[in-house]
């Protein structure tokens, strides 16, 4: 009964005019920007980060969710008729997908991603409404020594999880953690890391950390790289799968929900390792495996709807825990906090109309994503050949200008500028950016938990481990470490053995 109060709270805030166009507007802009390969949620949220700040919490969170959404949506699309993945999550689809519209077949594989899409989106956001309630009652008995471990495990999971090695996933995040502790301490009144510079009194600006790490990194990388699409410039037709279709995919949209839930709310899994268990499972789980690879639409209705799952379970940790569980969902904290909105369990309590508003525009935004995307896949193609060049000036110039507008300062660009070489290093060394900005968020709140830990228990660290739900979230933490440093060192040893 409760939840029926909640969810009636929600779809009215969702289902005022202005709630309504802007979850419109973010996954239309989703969908577009998903479609176009080298502009992303990461980017685009970055950059619109600062125009928010003008918008009602409410209306600024239905919007960057649904670009959120709508990306891992119009992510499928590029993969089917371009065979290159507007997302990473969506390059598994490549595989198949674009092997079904060589044969005439694109419009079944785009109705069974949007398929899929939907009913996992719809699940993703009913566990939302069921999961985040208990959850987040849990985590309000959290005390200091508990949020330290819960939010310690968290950055650990991201940062093992990342691609590349281990010691530069825990690199990036240090570095990131270091970056977010700049500026004045709020206990002792001492600067730390500004280097004499007042601009950095209270610390580097999130949106300015975003914006230039993604943003403006992301530009001179694209800008390398010369990128020949071969778009079907065929009409796509027969946009209704057929009954064999929808018997041979029922059981993988089912499936790759199911994985796509359970990954997507461990912290550091993302949409990418869910989309690519979920084809691994098809194929073994086939009766004839030599299929995939050559057009088995099983291959899209699995990684596509565990690819959708994940999006929207990505939510539970992030809205309940205050846990960014990605890159993408530490920029949508990031929003809570422009808003004044300290991220945590208490949301729900203190601000309900942004939490179940959150989630009955969920269930919208799906519905209008269908509505809106397979009508519209002429003008996708059409979208498709856009040269990126032509697209790098203007998203340079919002950047600028949202960075400017949100404390009116012409350093916060300079240091924009900063994090943008400091990003493009970082891909070019192949470090992953995402546990940076996972660390330059968590690490504050990281070093005032445990300083609250240690003031609490007069400095006895057996705080940490006293508690039993602090000591299974470190052993996790330790465990995931200990899993991820032994096959190296395996590694290392039978080198050393075979050179010997």
């Amino acid at each position: 009964m409760e939840l029926i109060q909640h969810l009636s709270l929600g779809f009215g805030v969702a289902l005022s005019p202005m709630n309504l166009a802007y979850c419109f507007a973010g996954v239309l802009l989703g969908t577009f920007i998903g479609v176009l390969p080298g502009v992303g949620p990461l980017v685009t949220i970055a950059v619109l980060l600062p125009l928010t700040f003008g918008l009602p919490p409410e209306g600024a969170m239905i919007m960057l969710a649904g670009i959120y959404y709508g990306a891992a949506y119009g992510g499928s699309t590029t993969a089917i008729l371009v065979n290159l993945p507007g997302e990473s999550s969506s390059a598994v689809t490549c595989i198949d997908g674009y092997q079904m519209a060589r044969q005439g077949r694109a419009g079944p594989a785009l109705a069974i991603a949007a398929i899929g899409s939907v009913i996992a989106g719809c699940i993703g956001t009913l566990l939302i409404a069921f999961v985040g309630p208990p959850l987040g009652a849990v985590a309000l008995k959290f005390g200091a020594a508990e949020y330290f471990s819960l939010m310690f495990m968290a950055l650990i999971c991201s940062s093992a999880l990342v691609r590349g090695s281990l010691v530069k996933g825990m690199g990036m995040a240090f570095c990131g953690a270091i970056f977010g502790l700049a500026g004045t301490d709020v206990n002792s009144g001492i600067d730390r890391f500004t280097f004499g510079m007042d601009g950095l009194a209270e610390g580097f600006d999130f949106v300015v950390v975003a914006a230039g790490l993604f943003a403006f990194s992301e530009i001179v990388v694209n800008l390398g790289v010369s990128l020949k699409r071969e778009v079907l410039t065929g009409r796509v037709t027969n946009l209704m799968p057929t009954r064999e279709d929808l018997k041979a995919s029922w059981k993988p949209i089912l499936r790759g929900t199911g994985i796509g839930s359970i990954l997507g709310v461990l912290p550091g899994t993302g949409q990418t390792i869910a989309s690519f268990a979920s084809y691994a499972l098809e194929r073994k789980l086939a009766k004839d495996p030599s299929r995939f690879g050559k057009g088995a639409i099983e291959g899209v209705a699995g990684p596509e709807s565990a690819n959708n799952a994940a999006a929207q379970t990505h939510f539970i940790p992030t809205l309940t825990l205050g846990i960014p569980s990605s890159a993408t969902m530490a920029l949508l904290l990031g929003a809570l906090m422009i808003h004044g909105i300290t991220p945590g369990p208490q949301v729900m309590t203190s601000h309900p109309e942004l939490f179940w508003g959150l989630v009955a525009s969920m269930w919208i935004g799906n519905v209008m994503l269908v509505i809106l995307n397979l009508p519209l896949v002429g003008l996708w193609v059409a979208f498709l050949k856009v040269p990126y060049r032509w697209l790098y000036p203007l998203i340079l110039v919002f950047s600028c200008i949202g960075i400017y507008t949100v404390n009116m300062s012409a350093s916060d660009i300079a240091f924009a500028a900063f994090f943008g070489l400091l990003g493009y290093v970082f891909l070019k060394l192949d470090c992953e950016p995402a546990p940076f900005i996972l660390g330059f968020l968590l690490g504050p709140m990281i070093e005032e938990n445990f300083r609250r830990a240690m003031l609490q228990s007069h400095g006895n660290l057996e705080v940490f481990v006293s508690s039993p739900l602090s000591a299974v979230f470190l052993a996790i933490a330790l465990g995931l470490m200990i899993l991820m440093v032994v096959p190296l060192v395996r590694k290392q040893k039978d080198q050393a053995i075979a050179e010997g």
